[in-house]
């Protein structure tokens, strides 16, 4: 065929061989390279344009980073208090302009008078621009015509510690100057269009010489009459002749094509996949492009023999060539192509229906079935055992868990499923897995290895009427993961080699699949271990809630939602719960961390919003740790609700990081979401957190929860928050586990999809009669008053063995609140699990433990708090500070602590 066209394209090339000075490559040429002038003049506009816009962007950015650092400089409120502020602050402006690059910085007052300015005349003088944006608090930018011309400028407002504004700052540079940034990109501008017109005028003549070359130069004419040779001698041949494009487009159909093909008028244009005409062989091969020489293939009663090459092999276009002979004739072969078409529909269907799920033992039955009865009487299926636990297989063919038994009839002989077997080195099976390589018994019956396994199931196999078998291993990435076994009888013939290789291509194609789901449940078990070592097992002790926890692992993997119960100083208690994005070990282990790092900031006695603070910035360098630049990670985000809950004052105060907010049910039964400020979630960083605080009746119940508790495909966010409030309002009285189980019999899906973590606690109130506080004048003499009413106090509680060391506890803390701390002091014992003494005070030092010299007169206070005490440490509060030190409480006859706190109703 190849030849017939060479002899076509010399003979229409004939008469042609003069060339016309307006050849279709010519045209085109012009064409181009007036279009390619276009689009370069219109780049170099639009780029002058965009960089006058970048650079008055980049001024008015330069303005607002230089006056907005200006005023949050240290120092500039001590300035502006002075007598002379322009004495003091016009140095600075002066060489803060300089660094920064900008023609001005002015500092003026509220009403508009300048403290400084570059050019001294003008101070004291009135600003000229607009201030009234920033003496709201606002940044504003404008351009003036100022004492330095026309000016762009940024006015931001100095605020005072209460966030008052005291004064302005604004800074600035001269349009001129920034005009004269923009002229002197404009040679830049126009090399780089130059360059790019340079360019795209080469690539264009390029691609003209190529089309001159594909054309021959020639003209239109030209071109016409050479189609019109090819139409006639194409269309006159009796061998059909299909072109098929890149995309399985059907481009042209000569008359013999359509007449064994029987193809439509419209034919033409379609996809062949389109074409109803055609066998679905005959479609797959076509569409293939793949190369074919005299294959056999049906059209209707005809028998065709099909060459197929591309067309791409010259540096043509990508497509292929078919041609069609028909070949009736030969029907002799006609019952080995229906042979092939079965085998070759056989491997569609088990490319369609093997590896469905991530199942080892739901791949392997997908592959018994498959085969069965179409290619073996019986598929057994033995994988290493090891497999089933996502592990790597042994090297030998010992442990072998049968996973899938599939047969014509359910009463044949062989191993029955879930049966472990230790196949013996002379079997099919052991030399397969041992090998890697497929064994084929034609005769069962004359064969002698197979037999050692089993003599007497062996024999009745063979009385059964089974005859032949192949044993093909499942072999994945260099990795033999077990062996599928092909079993005929009497019903069939025996295997032989070209079945050996059918049984080969399936096994193969189950293989992989087979793999993939050992290593998910590897992957996945893994995950789930990680994940349930880092949640809590069990919570703390404490006893100022009554708390009730559920934990659901989503069925499609593990995610990062986690939950804690923190005791605190003082009977207090913290909740927190949180969600990592994404599932896996990636979210597992990112949990873990941030878990740790909630306990870790806990022990700091940190309020919500500073802790979720520190939790962002953790987020945030973890996020950037992780990101390197050849894979580039996901971002990693968080949500998280942090709560701190106090028995003494009944008051709660929570802040949360993009999480939902809690419900909060109340003793008479009703419930609702508190106004909790929601903050941005963890890892994005710049925005503050906010925390708020709520009186809790005694028996109220806070809920805490992660989305995938309310969130479903079927119902909107909003709908699932108020199913939840439903089911909680009404009963105040119901524990809080039954509480939980009820919530998720009500809420949840049979396999929710995602992870599920639901905290509730009932909350508890201590009893004033374990509550004791004084109030201390700022005088020594009050240490000795202060130590008698608290060993009073103790003797009050049955606690007198534990009043000499809390004496001297007491004198130390109050000793230092009087000499180092201010008024005003209150001292408070706290008799709840442990007995905790808290020493308040309105300063803002803390005190460190250290090391006396032997010649230091003091120091040792401390060292003596943290011998006679449990653990000691630092509260802060918006009034100042508490010392806080705790001490166990003497083991009572049943083995625990008295403990004060009243139950929930």
């Amino acid at each position: 065929m190849r030849d017939r066209f060479a002899r076509l394209r010399r003979i229409s090339l004939r008469p042609l061989s003069g060339k016309s000075p307006r050849s279709v490559a010519g045209q085109v040429f012009i064409l181009q390279v007036a279009l390619v002038v276009l689009l370069v003049v219109f780049a170099v506009f639009s780029l002058f344009l965009q960089s006058r816009r970048d650079t008055n962007a980049e001024a008015k950015r330069r303005s607002i980073a230089v006056a907005q650092t200006f005023a949050h400089s240290p120092g500039i409120l001590t300035a502006l208090r002075t007598p002379a502020p322009s004495k003091v602050l016009q140095p600075l402006t002066e060489a803060g302009r300089r660094s920064a690059g900008v023609d001005f910085v002015v500092v003026m007052d509220t009403h508009g008078i300048r403290y400084t300015h570059p050019m001294p005349s003008k101070i004291g003088k009135r600003f000229v621009g607009t201030i009234g944006p920033s003496l709201a608090g606002k940044v504003y930018t404008e351009s003036v015509h100022g004492p330095l011309g026309h000016e762009v400028q940024a006015t931001v407002p100095i605020k005072d510690t209460r966030g008052k504004v005291v004064a302005l700052v604004s800074a600035g540079l001269k349009v001129k100057n920034v005009t004269n940034q923009v002229d002197r990109q404009i040679p830049i501008i126009l090399a780089a269009g130059g360059g790019a017109l340079g360019a795209a005028t080469c690539v264009t003549a390029l691609a003209g010489r190529r089309l001159r070359r594909q054309t021959h130069s020639l003209a239109p004419n030209e071109m016409t009459r050479m189609y019109e040779h090819h139409d006639a001698v194409l269309h006159s041949v009796r061998e059909g002749v299909l072109i098929i494009d890149g995309n399985g487009v059907l481009l042209l159909a000569n008359d013999e094509a359509r007449r064994l093909l029987a193809l439509p008028v419209d034919a033409e244009g379609k996809r062949v996949a389109e074409l109803s005409s055609l066998e679905a062989e005959m479609v797959l091969l076509l569409v293939s492009g793949r190369e074919a020489t005299d294959e056999v293939h049906f059209a209707g009663p005809r028998l065709l023999a099909v060459n197929q090459r591309p067309t791409d092999r010259g540096g043509g276009p990508k497509g292929t060539v078919v041609t069609l002979r028909d070949s009736t004739e030969l029907q002799a072969v006609s019952g080995r192509a229906q042979v092939a078409r079965d085998r070759l529909k056989l491997l569609y269907d088990a490319g369609l229906g093997i590896g469905t799920t991530l199942d080892v033992v739901r791949t392997a039955d997908e592959l018994a079935r498959v085969a069965v009865p179409r290619f073996a009487d019986f598929v057994t299926v033995d994988v290493a055992d090891a497999v089933l636990h996502g592990e790597e297989p042994a090297t030998t063919a010992t442990g072998m868990r049968r996973i899938a038994v599939s047969g014509i009839r359910d009463d044949h002989p062989l191993y029955e499923k879930d049966r472990l077997i230790d196949f013996l080195p002379s079997t099919p099976q052991a030399r397969g897995y041992g090998t890697g390589r497929s064994e084929l018994v034609t005769d069962l019956s004359t064969a002698t290895g197979w037999r050692a396994q089993d003599p007497e199931r062996a024999e009745g196999i063979v009385d059964y009427g089974i005859h032949s078998l192949i044993a093909a291993p499942i072999r994945a990435r260099g990795i033999v993961l077990g062996v599928a076994n092909f079993w005929r009888s009497k019903e069939h013939g025996p295997f032989d080699e070209e079945e050996l290789s059918l049984a080969e291509e399936l096994v193969a194609r189950a293989a992989i699949s087979i793999d993939n789901a050992r290593r998910y449940s590897r992957e996945h078990a893994l995950a789930v271990t990680l994940q349930r070592s880092l949640l809590p097992r069990a919570l703390p002790e404490q006893s100022a809630l009554e708390v009730g926890y559920r934990y659901l692992p989503a069925q499609s993997g593990v995610s990062g939602d986690w939950f804690d119960v923190i005791p605190l100083p003082g009977s207090r208690v913290a909740l927190v719960v949180g969600d990592v994005v994404g599932h896996g070990l990636h979210a597992a282990a990112t949990m873990g961390r941030l878990r740790t790092a909630v306990h870790n900031f806990s022990t700091l006695d940190l309020p919500p919003d500073e802790l979720l603070g520190h939790l962002d910035d953790l987020v945030g360098r973890i996020d950037q740790n992780e990101t390197c630049p050849e894979t580039p990670a996901a971002v990693v985000g968080a949500t998280c609700l942090y709560a701190i809950y106090d028995p003494v004052t009944r008051r709660c105060a929570m802040a949360r990081a993009g999480h939902l907010a809690p419900v909060l049910v109340l003793p008479d039964g009703s419930a609702a979401f508190p106004d909790l400020p929601a903050g941005p979630p963890l890892g994005l960083g710049g925005m503050p957190f906010q925390t708020a605080e709520f009186d809790l009746p005694e028996g109220s119940q806070l809920v805490l929860y992660t989305d995938g508790l309310i969130e479903d495909r079927t119902r909107d966010l909003d709908v699932g928050m108020e199913l939840l409030r439903e089911s909680l309002a009404g009963h105040p009285d119901r524990p809080p586990d039954e509480s939980c189980q009820a919530v998720l019999d009500e809420l949840l899906p049979d396999r929710p999809q995602d992870d599920v973590a639901l905290l509730i606690a009932r909350t508890r109130a201590l009893s004033p009669d374990r509550i004791a506080g004084w109030d201390v004048p700022p005088d020594p003499a009050a240490v000795a008053k202060v130590r008698l009413a608290a060993a009073d106090k103790l003797d009050e509680w049955g606690l007198s063995e534990l009043g000499f060391g809390m004496e001297l506890v007491l004198s130390e803390l109050v000793t230092n609140a009087i000499r180092y701390g201010s008024e005003p002091i209150h001292v408070r014992l706290i008799h709840d699990r442990t007995l905790t003494c808290e020493v308040a005070d309105a300063s803002s030092t803390s005190p460190h433990l250290r090391y006396a010299a032997t010649t230091d007169e003091g120091g040792r206070g401390l060292f003596l708090v943290s011998q006679l005490t449990e653990r000691w440490g630092t509260r802060y509060t918006p009034q100042g500070k508490v010392i806080w030190a705790e001490q166990a409480l003497p083991k009572t006859e049943d083995g625990g602590g008295p403990c004060g706190l009243n139950k929930a109703p």
